[in-house]
């Protein structure tokens, strides 16, 4: 089976890529090549805005295309109009940040989205493979973490416990996240061919339960050999701080919880990571604390002085 993955080289692409290698797919991977590409797969690079690169995949045939890196709907677009029609399957990386704020929680994937959402190229996207009559399925997860996440989730509480036992906690604590550990979504991402009924659906992908932030600094103390005891939080009015300052803490600051039922019944899976395991992970296999590497003692006074 012949297989196109459009961004390998990293985090969920690396994870992604690994597990087909295993089951010894022939694969290509198109990127812009800055990070090298795993043995046994056959890199193409370029750059997925560009026709002049997209025309490097003019009339591939491909079993399987698996898009990790596309944000707008023309870049999808771009692609799909360049490749052979051939493909059974064209399997996207959504975004569970698409849906609209809502009182009722966990959201489902039936629930509004938001026009204004910064993710609004993934469901354009979601929409236009429906009207074209395209073979695909849609992932949207949460916050997605484990070894080799280059966004800074885990790793942001990982650094400030390591270094000073110290953490920014918006308000009390109470506030709803949910994340995803990278494993699970790839796992998945595979495990859908398999399913015809997962042809022309969208799915929320993360892991089974919501925590509090709290409870997910807890976690990460454990991880870290800490008792919850030996820590510090430092709390901060987040319903006060400028737009700006919200950046500088790494989950949103407000309820984000998503309903996994759908993916669990459909494809009969479970995420095999509850979240303290799959912190060890990232934190075992991954983390390694270099001061002065992104993180600075300063760099929470954003979060104190709104």
């Amino acid at each position: 089976m012949k297989i196109l993955v459009m961004g390998g080289t990293r985090f969920v692409g690396k994870s992604l890529v690994g597990k087909l290698l295993d089951q010894n797919y022939d694969i290509d991977i198109f990127t812009r090549g800055n990070k090298a590409h795993p043995e046994n797969t056959n890199l193409i690079k370029g750059d997925r805005n560009s026709l002049e690169s997209i025309l490097k995949l003019k009339n591939k045939k491909y079993d399987l295309v698996y898009d990790i890196s596309g944000r707008e709907l023309e870049q999808t677009k771009l692609l799909i109009q360049n490749l052979s029609d051939s493909f059974q399957r064209y399997i996207y990386v959504s975004s569970a940040g698409v849906y609209e704020d809502n009182y009722e929680l966990p959201l489902s994937e039936m629930d509004p989205l938001d026009p204004n959402s910064r993710h609004k190229g993934k469901f354009e996207t979601e929409n236009w493979l429906i009207n074209q009559k395209i073979p695909f399925t849609s992932f949207r997860p949460t916050y997605i973490y484990g070894p080799g996440n280059y966004n800074k989730i885990e790793n942001w509480f990982f650094e400030r416990l390591f270094i000073n036992k110290t953490i920014p906690m918006p308000g009390d604590g109470s506030l709803i996240t949910q994340l995803g550990h990278v494993s699970d979504l790839t796992d998945v991402m595979i495990r859908c061919i398999n399913f015809e009924n997962s042809k022309n659906n969208i799915y929320n992908c993360s892991g089974d339960k919501g925590v509090t932030i709290k409870g997910l600094i807890y976690n990460c103390a454990e991880v870290c050999g800490l008792n919850k005891n030996d820590i510090s939080l430092k709390t901060f009015d987040y319903e006060k701080l400028d737009p700006k300052g919200r950046k500088g803490f790494p989950i949103r600051l407000k309820h984000y919880q998503i309903n996994i039922s759908k993916i669990k019944r459909d494809l009969d899976w479970k995420p095999h990571f509850d979240l303290l395991s799959g912190l060890r992970d990232s934190f075992f296999n991954d983390f390694e604390f270099k001061k002065g590497d992104g993180f600075e003692e300063k760099s929470d006074s954003v979060l104190f002085n709104p």
